[in-house]
C-alpha cells in the first residue's frame, strides 16, 4: 500500500480506544483526541467518568482481561464500525528495590503495564491490518530508558518491554498501514506521579532543564501527534517528552 503524505493534526472521521482514560494522561489524551475531530471510547476500571464531551463514550474496562478486552472491541465495532486510533495508557508503578519486590509485585506490574499493552493490540492489530491501518500509541517512560528514576526494577522491566513491542509492532505493520509508537513521559504531575514525588523524585528545577514537571496535557498533545495524520511518515519511535530532563 502506498503510505499517505503527513498532513495537518485532525482525526475527523476516525475512532479512537483510549485505555486508563479515567485521569491524568489518559483523560487529558481522550480529551485531546476527542477536540482534533475523534469519536473516543475512553476506559477505565471504574464504573463511570467525568466526560461531558458527547464525542466521548465511557466503558468500564480491565487492560488485564483478554475477554473483557474482547468484548470492549467487539462493542466499539458493533457500535461504531471501525477502530482507527488505539491508545495505550494504563498504568501502575512500585517503588520497591529488587530486593524487598515480592513475586506478587511483579506479577501484578506486569500485568497491567506490559499485559494491558498486549491484550488490546493483540486483539485490534489484526483487525487495523485487514482494514487498511491505523495508529497505535502506547505510554512507555523514561525510565525504561535511564534504569529508572524513582520507581522500582519491575516499572522499568514492564515499560522497557513495551519499547520493544511497539518496535515489532512497528515493523511488521508498516506494509498494512499499521503505525505503532511510544510516548516516553518524563516526571508527569499526575496522581500516579504523586506517589513518587513522596520519595525521591528529582527536582523540577535541579534536573528538568525546562524547569517544570510535565502537565498530563504536555503529553496528550505529543500523542496527538502520533495518532494524527501529522506523523504520516513516523513508526516505531519512542518520542521523549521530558522536558529535555533526557536529550537523547
Amino acid at each position: 500500500m502506498t503510505i499517505p503524505i503527513s498532513a495537518p493534526a485532525r482525526l475527523d472521521g476516525r475512532v479512537a480506544l483510549v485505555t486508563g482514560a479515567a485521569g491524568g494522561i489518559g483523560k487529558a489524551t481522550a480529551l485531546a483526541l476527542a477536540e482534533a475531530g475523534a469519536t473516543v471510547i475512553a476506559t477505565d476500571l471504574g464504573d463511570s467518568a467525568d466526560f461531558e464531551d458527547a464525542a466521548i463514550h465511557y466503558l468500564r474496562y480491565d487492560v488485564t482481561s483478554a475477554t473483557q478486552t474482547r468484548e470492549v472491541v467487539a462493542h466499539v465495532l458493533d457500535r461504531h464500525g471501525q477502530l482507527d486510533v488505539l491508545v495505550l495508557c494504563a498504568g501502575t508503578i512500585t517503588h520497591r528495590s529488587l530486593t524487598e519486590s515480592t513475586d506478587d509485585e511483579w506479577r501484578a506490574i506486569l500485568d497491567v503495564n506490559l499485559m494491558g499493552v498486549v491484550n488490546p493490540i493483540r486483539e485490534i492489530y489484526p483487525i487495523m491490518a485487514e482494514n487498511g491501518g491505523g495508529k497505535i500509541v502506547a505510554l512507555g517512560s523514561i525510565a525504561a530508558k535511564i534504569g529508572g528514576v524513582a520507581s522500582g526494577p519491575a516499572y522499568v522491566a514492564a515499560k522497557s518491554a513495551v519499547h520493544g513491542l511497539m518496535k515489532w509492532v512497528a515493523k511488521s505493520g508498516a506494509a498494512k498501514g499499521v503505525y505503532a509508537s511510544v510516548i516516553a513521559p518524563g516526571p508527569v504531575e499526575t496522581p500516579m506521579w504523586s506517589t513518587v514525588t513522596q520519595r525521591s523524585a528529582p527536582s523540577a528545577n535541579g534536573n528538568v532543564p525546562l524547569g517544570r514537571y510535565g502537565q498530563p496535557e504536555d503529553i496528550a498533545q505529543a500523542i496527538l501527534f502520533l495518532c494524527s495524520p501529522a506523523s504520516n511518515w513516523i513508526t516505531g519511535t519512542v518520542l521523549d517528552v521530558n522536558g529535555g530532563m533526557l536529550m537523547d
